[in-house]
């Protein structure tokens, strides 16, 4: 596979092709697993183990036994099973216009037309309409996965206040830590002999990686987390991105250290702290700026209102008073109220169009006319100064770290419910 297409290979890898209907399929194929009342056929585990394949050898990552990485994959197709028969049950959809997007950026990222990007795609062995439904499959699963898990996160301003006291304290604000992780799962109300079972696995892991084995082999052949094929890399995170279980752990780690056995709701785990580093202080350029907005509705058409503001900046170059019309002509209430004032805008606050037409103006300048999705608009920029942004930007990113801690911790324990709650049979080594 081209190098240019790993960002796919990644999608693929994640994707089951679960097209057929079983009948059909078991006809066709060998079954490698039952999921409910859907299969996954032994072509399609062989089809997607090639991918992952392909996958570890770009990243130059071990390759493990075959059938420790059957399992695996295995393991990931029936995930996906599962998610995408909820999404059925659920109602949940994903329109071609939504699809086609979504390819349509894949092949920007790639630097590639979507008539070239289709190209490459077949010359590397892959039917364009079998990528297009796995990558509908990949939309469904994280729709599934906002609705379960994410729509119901929600994160307070005391939280982020007491995290940032926290960090503070501990000397470690900004910090961030790029973790290697093994997870040993274990279902909810699990027997005391399968903890038991759980737990010495996690133990003679740990043995085993103290006693010189890779981390990232390892994690390829035993860890039950999502980022397994990855050798568990968990990539660069804030304390806060971290389950709370972890965050003593990491910070008294020197980098290549290995942690004891951890113990939570999902299972055992083991955390590697691969690097760390200081975060960086954010200086950026803010605006301050005023607007006049005119919305298009049923009595403005978007003619009428261009025109009304090309009328308004007519007068501003008579030296009307900006602050005056605004109060007279804008539909922005709230700013109209203060003479269209904004404040003072970071970089990334307005809508791509108002940002894009805000940026090319000096001190004093007022803008043509331009629409932008809140309808049409002049504006003017008043002064522009560079400011120390570090403080809004932590605790942006404290916010969004929260967030993302409470979805991982939530995430593993809902996707372990789902698979015991299920009918699964798995035929690997049936025959």
């Amino acid at each position: 596979m081209s190098r240019r297409l790993i960002l796919l290979s990644l999608l693929l890898a994640a994707a089951s092709s679960l097209s057929l209907h079983a009948a059909e399929r078991e006809v066709l194929d060998g079954i490698a697993a039952v999921v409910n009342n859907d299969v996954i056929t032994r072509g399609e585990l062989n089809n997607r183990l090639r991918t992952v394949k392909q996958q570890l050898q770009q990243q130059r990552a071990p390759m493990p036994p075959q059938a420790v990485l059957e399992k695996q994959v295995l393991d990931r197709m029936i995930l996906a099973s599962l998610q995408l028969q909820l999404a059925e049950r659920s109602g949940v959809r994903v329109d071609d216009e939504t699809l086609n997007r979504t390819i349509a950026r894949i092949a920007e990222e790639n630097r590639m037309s979507l008539s070239e990007f289709r190209a490459v795609l077949e010359q590397d062995g892959y039917d364009f309409a079998t990528f297009r439904e796995d990558i509908r499959k990949e939309i469904l699963i994280s729709r599934v996965q906002q609705r379960q898990i994410a729509d119901r996160v929600t994160i307070s301003e005391q939280e982020i206040d007491n995290f940032l006291a926290t960090q503070q304290a501990q000397g470690n604000a900004g910090e961030e830590f790029h973790l290697a992780h093994i997870l040993i799962a274990v279902p909810d109300a699990a027997s005391p002999e399968r903890l038991r079972a759980a737990r010495e696995k996690a133990e003679d892991t740990l043995k085993n990686l103290r006693a010189g084995a890779d981390f990232q082999e390892t994690a390829i052949a035993v860890s039950d987390g999502q980022q397994a094929l990855e050798g568990g890399d968990l990539g660069w995170r804030k304390l806060a991105e971290l389950p709370t279980l972890f965050t003593e752990a990491v910070t008294a780690m020197d980098k290549g250290g290995v942690s004891d056995v951890i113990r939570s709701a999902s299972g055992y785990h083991i955390i590697k702290l691969l690097d760390k580093r200081n975060g960086q202080r954010q200086i950026v350029t803010q605006t301050h700026a005023r607007h006049i907005l005119i919305r298009p509705d049923e009595m403005t058409s978007d003619g009428t209102a261009e025109k009304q503001l090309r009328d308004a900046r007519a007068r501003l170059e008579q030296d009307a008073d900006f602050a005056q019309l605004a109060r007279e002509l804008s539909d922005d209430t709230a700013s109209a109220a203060n003479g269209g004032d904004l404040g003072w805008a970071n970089p990334g606050d307005m809508t791509p169009d108002f940002e894009k037409a805000m940026n090319v103006l000096g001190e004093g300048e007022i803008s043509q006319p331009f629409k932008s999705n809140f309808g049409w608009h002049i504006v003017q920029v008043l002064e522009r100064r560079r400011h120390d942004n570090t403080a809004n930007l932590m605790r942006g990113q404290a916010r969004e770290a929260l967030r993302q801690r409470k979805i991982d911790e939530e995430l593993q324990t809902w996707l372990t419910r789902l698979r015991d709650e299920a009918h699964v049979e798995n035929r690997l080594n049936a025959g």
